[in-house]
């Protein structure tokens, strides 16, 4: 007997379903540009984190000092706080292939100073301390601009799918390259760690030298205070972009226990799970990435922004309150998928609405939210662990966090009702974007 087409079985689905989880690969596939900005990206991280792990070791060796590696967050906040500003007003202003080719040649200028320091008989301290404090407002001035041009090299529809993308690249690098900085600088000491990361801003620069040119529009202002007024004065205006920067602000204050982890391991005592305490939140967010097919077929937004934040809140509080390590390990995890899952409806929402004349003073300002956040999230716990306990401190923090998101949810009603589909703001954006064909 034959089997016939009706006798045929289905075919099966759980592949289908796998495939719809798998990442959108459509930017990757559609953009030159895009290919070129992620590569560039990934090389980049890795050799920053050979130096993100380099530096304070030095630092230690030749003070001997907690206070003084602690210094260096304090150097790096001001002028990446600063110069993030700037840098959204000259991301409108100039070439923004230009800027982060200057700002790229910029960051390897400096590790090759760190290099020669590090190569002298007798290394200096002040060094690290001036080229931390010009790294970050070198990265002040590049984040906008890098930021702003996926915009343009990316279709419209692809842009979740490009966030998504992005976020993997940086998580990977976030896991493997503080694991093979250690290694490097154990192994093979300072110089070469500081030479690895100047090769890199070598290869990153060749890669950004092929990218397309994104001059800036033809009635771009030069960069002012005037010109920062103007885009802080239109994130105002857009109540679901300030929500978005209100609920991240809230989310970090709140609920970013990272610095009283190693006082938390102590407590349930398992100490020699601080580095996975460290790497939880980025497993959880690589697994969010890695798993990311979904986002492309959501279009509320602003509900995903909450509800990231929300599960980001809800896993910390339940962090602080268990007893079991690996229990808590897997509540770091899952927060750091809640927050992935926020960011990546974030920089969408973003990238979606925000005019091409303003994208660079809208990535200063987020810049200015993501770097103060964390910082002040840390005081936050390490100051309410001094009076309440370290589990207190980081359980309360993620019940604040809750609390402020749903209220926020409920103060901001255009966050909440934000459709991709039908907002106006979308609409006109997708709109230029069409007649302007991507780039690469």
């Amino acid at each position: 007997m034959t089997l016939t087409d009706q006798d045929d079985p289905p075919a099966p689905r759980a592949p289908r379903r796998i495939r719809a989880l798998l990442p959108d690969l459509a930017p990757w596939h559609s953009s030159r540009d895009f290919r070129l900005l992620w590569t560039a990206g990934l090389v980049t991280a890795f050799g920053s984190f050979l130096t993100m792990v380099a530096l304070p070791l030095q630092i230690k060796e030749l003070t001997g000092s907690a206070a003084a590696v602690g210094a260096i967050g304090a150097v790096e906040l001001v002028p990446l706080i600063v110069f993030g500003l700037y840098g959204g007003a000259l991301a409108d202003s100039v070439d923004r292939r230009r800027l982060i080719l200057l700002t790229e040649a910029g960051l390897g200028l400096l590790a090759a100073l760190l290099l020669v320091n590090s190569l002298l008989p007798d290394p200096m301290l002040w060094p690290l301390y001036v080229v931390a404090a010009l790294a970050s407002a070198l990265t002040g001035l590049q984040r906008p601009a890098i930021d702003a041009v996926v915009a343009r090299i990316v279709p419209h529809g692809q842009l979740t799918a490009a966030a998504a993308l992005n976020s993997l690249r940086w998580q990977l690098s976030a896991i493997a390259g503080p694991s093979l900085a250690g290694v490097v600088v154990a192994y093979a000491g300072l110089p070469l760690a500081y030479g690895l990361d100047l090769l890199t801003f070598a290869v990153s620069g060749l890669l950004a030298l092929r990218l397309t040119s994104a001059p800036p529009a033809h009635d771009a202002e030069p960069p002012s205070l005037r010109a920062i007024g103007e885009g802080a004065r239109y994130a105002w205006r857009r109540k679901e972009l300030l929500g978005t920067y209100a609920v991240d602000m809230a989310a970090m204050f709140f609920a970013f226990p990272n610095a009283i982890f190693p006082f938390l391991a102590d407590d349930l005592d398992a100490p020699w799970a601080l580095g996975l305490m460290y790497a939880a939140g980025s497993i959880g967010s690589v697994v969010v990435s890695a798993t990311s097919g979904w986002t492309s077929r959501v279009h509320r937004h602003g509900r995903m922004v909450v509800a990231g934040a929300a599960v980001w809140g809800l896993a910390m509080a339940a962090a602080g309150w268990l007893s079991n390590v690996w229990l808590v390990l897997l509540c770091l995890a899952v927060a750091g998928g809640g927050d992935m899952v926020s960011g990546l409806f974030r920089a969408t929402l973003w990238n979606q609405t925000i005019p091409e004349k303003l994208r660079g003073r809208l990535a200063g300002i987020e810049l200015l939210s993501y770097a103060t956040g964390p910082q002040l999230g840390q005081v936050r716990a390490g100051s309410m662990a001094g009076w309440v306990g370290v589990r207190a401190s980081v359980w309360s923090g993620g019940v604040a966090c809750v609390a402020s998101v749903g209220l926020l949810a409920l103060a901001l009603p255009r966050l909440m009702g934000y459709d991709a589909r039908t907002d106006e703001h979308a609409r006109r954006a997708r709109e230029a974007r069409e007649l302007r064909p991507a780039a690469g």
